[in-house]
């Protein structure tokens, strides 16, 4: 088939900027992609080209794709434009999926059975554990395991050394490095792999064996990579090796650093921007036109992402007209967006998505949709808010207030309230408690070993206890907050204050502590079954969870300096932090993916009396209401 023939009937509706990626085949091309600009209806329409046209072997062209979902929905809009057959001859995998390929290969070729692959192993989850309690001390809860779980797959990403580790170790406040290399030894003994080690077990074997590195090149001479600007500093250099082979390098790059919203995944948009210098004689192709949204968006995202400075010089224009204008709601406080947003859910005839940072963000909306019986779905919902510390410390103190008996409970959060008890004291106490059947602050008042001045604070401890029960949630959670201690406690630790603000905003549709304590449950059991009613129109998701796809309208939450960003940027842009500029750009991206999900209209809150860089990025300094 002639290339003219070719896209005749393949190629009617491309653009020029479409058509020129499809008929780039030979030699490192990198293709940037604005949102909704076809990139995928590009990606596939020119692996037919590669074949039909260019006479390329299909088993010899290699598409990745970063989830295992976006590999098989390529290969169906593939077969859906050439056939099942044709479909069947490619190869369309993740990354990881050709990591396992290269380790076995290579496991076979020198007679050694690789590692066994560990999904979900209870026994190691086990180990996390007791590493983590070792090396931070006290309790280890789901998100802390979390935590080590993503900063230990970052190492790995990103190839970090002991420098990088040592900072990883300030930034977390734990010694990561510490259970780091536990666990990298743990698994060798065990004959264990995650899917980490995959990625550098591969790269190891490429790497340190020329001949299973031209085994891989050979087999693929032609590789595809969808969504580069979500591909890790290993999966980059695993996949330039793969791709540079002896006079050929036929590496094809589709993606939008505009658009890599994964940091904590280690993702590495920076390698879009070195593409240049890493490729000899390598192109840059634009697909900037949205066919996605809205004149008026599309205008306005574009002026939002121009502030980012990590990026290449790129501009996106709209193919739709500008027909409804960005609405900035203002309202008096955050808490207002609740009520507004129950009735837009109300009253939604169309697909509405509301879309936040944080999935705790959409708590409050939760619980009132639930409450008045409003139809909704949900995407992304995960449930480490309700494994987190400070909803344990606060849950602690409301149960042992109701139950003075409670040693384990008193041992968690009698540092935190203000008893200026030692460790020793309060384990003396706990005992004499469990010895006497009294409750353990009298165990500590009857105690002459203990300084007159701290058995003083303790009484005052248990009056503010035994004062809890008077309160509704809302004045309970303020009061054990501040007059009780535990806010100087977070900030002695450093710990995330907004997560308070979600608390509060559920606390004050309860009556008392333990309904509070009763409606998280019940919340948390929401969560964990993830309601999707197909039938209603409004869909409640994390940006993270939206991002390739798309709305007829779209409400974003949250949208205010200290929150979303979660820094003020003030603060940064005149400092000399480079980390902490980076991390304001990526947060920039990912409003600008929340804002390029809207097809016709789209909503952001304003606050009174707070301010918002990110909505006046978008809208200009001298935005209205609309």
């Amino acid at each position: 088939m002639t290339e003219k023939e070719f896209l005749k009937r393949y190629g009617r509706n491309l653009n020029d900027q479409q058509r020129e990626a499809v008929v780039a085949v030979d030699g490192p091309l990198l293709l940037l992609a604005v949102p909704g600009s076809g990139k995928t209806t590009v990606l596939v329409t020119r692996l037919g080209y590669m074949v039909y046209v260019k006479g390329i072997h299909p088993g010899s062209i290699l598409t990745l794709t970063y989830t295992v979902a976006a590999a098989a929905d390529m290969k169906r809009r593939f077969a859906g434009l050439f056939g099942e057959e044709l479909a069947e001859q490619l190869e369309f995998r993740t990354i990881n999926g050709v990591c396992h390929r290269i380790i076995n290969w290579y496991g076979r070729r020198i007679g050694k059975r690789p590692y066994q692959l560990s999904e979900d192993n209870p026994k190691v989850a086990a180990w996390l554990r007791s590493a983590y309690q070792k090396v931070a001390g006290g309790f280890a809860t789901e998100a802390d395991i979390m935590d080590v779980r993503t900063r230990i797959s970052y190492i790995k990403n990103m190839a970090c050394d002991s420098r990088q580790i040592e900072a990883l170790k300030k930034e977390c406040g734990y010694d990561i490095g510490k259970i780091y290399r536990g666990y990298c030894d743990y698994m060798k003994k065990n004959s264990l792999m995650d899917f980490d080690d995959q990625l550098v077990y591969a790269y190891r074997i490429l790497r340190g064996d020329v001949k299973a590195l031209q085994q891989v090149q050979q087999r693929y001479q032609y590789i595809c990579v969808d969504e580069a600007q979500d591909t890790s500093l290993i999966q980059h250099e695993l996949i330039a090796m793969m791709a540079k082979a002896d006079h050929q390098d036929n590496l094809f790059m589709v993606g939008d650093e505009d658009q890599s919203i994964y940091g904590f995944r280690a993702a590495y948009p920076q390698a879009l921007l070195a593409f240049e210098q890493v490729h000899e004689n390598a192109r840059v192709l634009l697909m900037e036109t949205n066919y996605r949204s809205d004149g008026n968006i599309v205008k306005a995202a574009a002026r939002l992402i121009k502030k980012n400075k990590l990026r290449h010089d790129k501009t996106m224009v709209a193919s739709s007209d500008a027909v409804l204008p960005i609405r900035k709601i203002s309202l008096v406080s955050r808490s207002a967006q609740y009520s507004y947003l129950e009735k837009v859910a109300k009253d939604a005839k169309r697909e509405t998505a509301i879309l936040f940072r944080d999935n705790e963000s959409a708590l409050p909306l939760i619980d009132r949709l639930e409450r008045a019986g409003i139809p909704y779905r949900m995407r992304g919902s995960d449930l480490v808010f309700f494994s987190g510390k400070m909803l344990r410390d606060l849950t602690d103190i409301i149960l042992f207030a109701k139950d003075p008996y409670d040693t384990e409970r008193f041992m968690n959060i009698y540092y935190k309230v203000g008893s200026y008890l030692t460790k020793q004291n309060a384990l003396a106490a706990c005992g004499i408690s469990q010895a006497q059947g009294i409750p353990v602050l009298d165990a500590v008042s009857g105690s002459e070993s203990i300084p007159a001045r701290t058995r003083e604070n303790c009484q005052k401890l248990q009056r503010q206890l035994q004062e809890l029960s008077r309160f509704n949630a809302r004045d309970g959670l303020k009061f054990i907050v501040g007059i009780m201690g535990y806010g100087a406690y977070m900030d002695r630790v450093k710990m995330d204050r907004s997560k308070l603000f979600v608390l509060r905003a559920l606390a004050a549709q309860e009556k008392s502590l333990m309904d509070f304590l009763h409606r998280l449950d019940e919340l948390r059991t929401i969560c964990q079954n993830q309601r999707q009613d197909r039938d209603a129109a409004v869909i409640l998701s994390t940006i993270h969870s939206s991002k390739g796809l798309e709305y007829e309208e779209v409400y974003i939450m949250d949208v205010l300096d200290g929150v979303f960003p979660d820094q003020r940027p003030d603060n940064i842009v005149y400092s000399s932090d480079v980390q902490a500029k980076k991390e304001l750009e990526e947060q920039r991206r990912l409003f600008y993916v929340a804002v390029t999900r809207a097809k016709k209209r789209l909503n952001i809150f304003a606050f009174d009396h707070a301010g918002s860089t990110f909505l006046t990025d978008l809208l200009g300094k001298y935005a209205v209401n609309q």
